[in-house]
């Protein structure tokens, strides 16, 4: 019972400022007058001193409500706060003075100096009460982990403030900046240090923990994040502040983090002036890509947005994420060509994404069929609807798997890449776009290693020299969308996917970053269909578009005719390895027992 009365609620802290408010007030009226008087008041103006005190509390506890100052807590309280108070000190004051002088004095005399006494005490007193419990509400806190906070910009402000101001396992005590226009100033007293001592600060004052509250590029944050780690730092954290609101939080450093790009040459307005206004059909509607294309289909303004997929929990997921925005959700398989072409009549897309396909490979190696059928076939009745119903743009979503191909998930994308080039296309553009991995995907090897983590391990990997190129999954579907508005005559448009990573050195990596460096990685072999690398660039005739991010595959000529004939050999055919080996020659099938 006790707890519940001590808990704080918004009412109970509104309730609570109020009547200190009010207990404040009457003491700065009434000294107000005393200052006024020489300390010795007439008996006189007594008169009507708890009438004029009631209606100016009245007022001042109005202004205050309409400029939420009793929404704020004392560990919010701040700079800003404290300019809400005066600014509803000086709006209350003004009120009171004209509904004072509206009523031509049957409130009976105040002396004009009074009020002007009044406003200046009152605004120190109510202040000075919310600044010392603040005061006090952060030198409790500072019993928390030694931080050192990286960039003392307005987002380290933030971040210092933010820690001091409740109880939390990291307490501020210095900054390090590389600005040295910023060096041995403070900080709501926490002083700035140069950035290249920062191991010295880090001895010097046991610092435990750090924070980064600057937003740096991957590579930058990597380096930052390695160099914590050698001088002893255990606890890294990154300040995360969103954007559209005032909220924070601490967050742990991400694989994601350190491994993310930021296209240098993304043009946000081309790929709004593409969308905008549009009816957008997206294939796989559900899975990592296509629900991320998704997402930013609805945030680049398009008319409608037709959903489809054969997973019902993966559709039900984007379809309740995307509640608001005008969609049509389609349960519906690509291979279900007689209802998606009622949807593609009803509908009328303008612009098509085919995102759908089985993309893991051991699991397409031991369901070849169905990966042909859902593959091949559903990208064929996706590019033939399309031509059929007048779509403005077909984009098919490739992957760096399709060059050489090692496997038959690559091989089957390389046929559908083959069709895509060799079709009429009529009134409609079509593309592909190949790219690699992306990160946090259902089929990329991060949630594999974060499962792997939290179970104790190991970490699986099938070879220590196995590598692969990565991107954010964001970063990978907005370079998409940008490839898309290049389209002309069947391009395939290629993703600049920077560096490969080996895969041995992203688990060492993520064990880092869990602070799990105790659990052993495991190398188990290349399996079916596996390659050591994968490749983006067939030949060095590729061509560079505008965007330095994208590049255009050298164009082959193929004949739709003998394009059509090889694939329908491909179903019919009881070898399918073999004549898709014939189709496609460069596919070397990788089994178990190969080297």
């Amino acid at each position: 019972m006790i707890k519940k009365i001590i808990t704080p609620t918004i009412k109970k802290r509104m309730l609570f400022f109020l009547i200190n408010d009010m207990m404040i007030s009457f003491f700065t009226f009434y000294l107000s007058y005393l200052l006024r008087f020489n300390f010795d008041i007439p008996l006189n103006w007594f008169d009507n001193f708890l009438l004029l005190f009631m209606i100016l509390f009245l007022f001042k506890a109005t202004a205050f409500y309409l400029f939420n100052i009793y929404s704020t807590p004392w560990r919010f309280f701040a700079l800003d706060s404290f300019k809400q108070i005066v600014l509803a000190h000086i709006v209350s004051y003004i009120v009171f003075a004209l509904f004072f002088w509206a009523t031509f004095g049957l409130l009976g005399p105040i002396p004009r100096s009074v009020l002007v006494i009044d406003l200046f005490l009152s605004i120190f007193f109510i202040g000075a009460l919310r600044v010392a419990k603040r005061i006090f509400i952060e030198s409790s806190n500072s019993s928390g982990l030694a931080t050192l906070i990286i960039g003392a910009d307005s987002n380290g402000e933030l971040a210092a403030r933010y820690l001091m101001s409740q109880k939390s396992e990291f307490y501020p005590v210095a900054f390090v900046d590389s600005d040295e226009n910023k060096i041995s100033s403070y900080i709501h007293g926490i002083k700035i240090y140069d950035f290249k001592n920062t191991q010295n600060i880090i001895k010097k004052m046991d610092i435990e923990a750090a924070i980064i509250s600057e937003k740096l590029p991957a590579k930058k944050m990597n380096e930052l994040f390695d160099e914590l780690k050698s001088y002893g730092i255990e606890k890294i954290k990154l300040m995360q502040f969103f954007e559209s609101s005032s909220s924070k939080e601490l967050k742990d450093i991400s694989i994601e983090d350190l491994l993310a790009r930021e296209p240098k040459d993304l043009d946000k307005n081309v790929i709004k002036n593409f969308i905008k206004d549009k009816t957008v059909l997206v294939t796989g509607a559900g899975g990592s890509i296509g629900s991320e294309i998704c997402r930013q289909a609805a945030g680049y303004g398009a008319k409608k947005i037709i959903m489809v997929d054969n997973s019902e929990f993966n559709l039900y997921q984007i379809t309740e994420e995307l509640q608001g925005f005008n969609i049509a959700s389609k349960l519906n398989s690509v291979l279900q060509k007689e209802k998606l072409d009622e949807i593609f009549a009803n509908e009328k897309p303008d612009i098509v994404l085919h995102a759908a396909a089985y993309k893991h490979v051991p699991m397409v190696e031991e369901n070849i069929e169905c990966a042909l059928e859902n593959n091949i076939q559903g990208t064929i009745n996706i590019i033939d609807l399309s031509i059929e119903h007048e779509v403005g743009t077909f984009i098919l979503i490739s992957t760096d798997k399709a060059v050489r191909p090692t496997n038959v998930m690559g091989a089957t994308k390389r046929v559908c890449e083959l069709y895509a080039m060799s079709v009429p296309p009529k009134n409609t553009k079509i593309a592909a776009v190949r790219f690699g991995n992306v990160l946090g995907s259902s089929g990329s090897v991060i949630p594999k290693f974060k499962e792997q983590i939290k179970k104790g391990g190991p970490l699986t990997v099938t070879h220590p020299e196995i590598s692969r190129y990565f991107m954010l999954i964001s970063e990978a579907c907005e370079l998409v969308l940008q490839a898309a508005t290049l389209a002309t005559d069947k391009e395939i448009f290629i993703l600049d996917m920077g560096e490969p990573i080996k895969i041995s050195d992203l688990a060492k990596k993520m064990l880092l970053l869990a602070d799990r460096e105790d659990i052993k990685i495991e190398y188990t072999g290349l399996r079916k269909g596996e390659k050591l690398y994968e490749e983006l660039l067939i030949d060095e005739n590729d061509k560079e578009t505008k965007y330095s991010s994208i590049f255009i595959a050298k164009p082959e000529q193929v004949e739709y005719q003998e394009i059509k004939n090889k694939i329908q050999k491909i179903f019919s055919s009881k070898d399918k390895i073999k004549a898709l080996q014939e189709m496609v020659p460069e596919f070397i099938h990788k089994r178990d027992n190969d080297k």
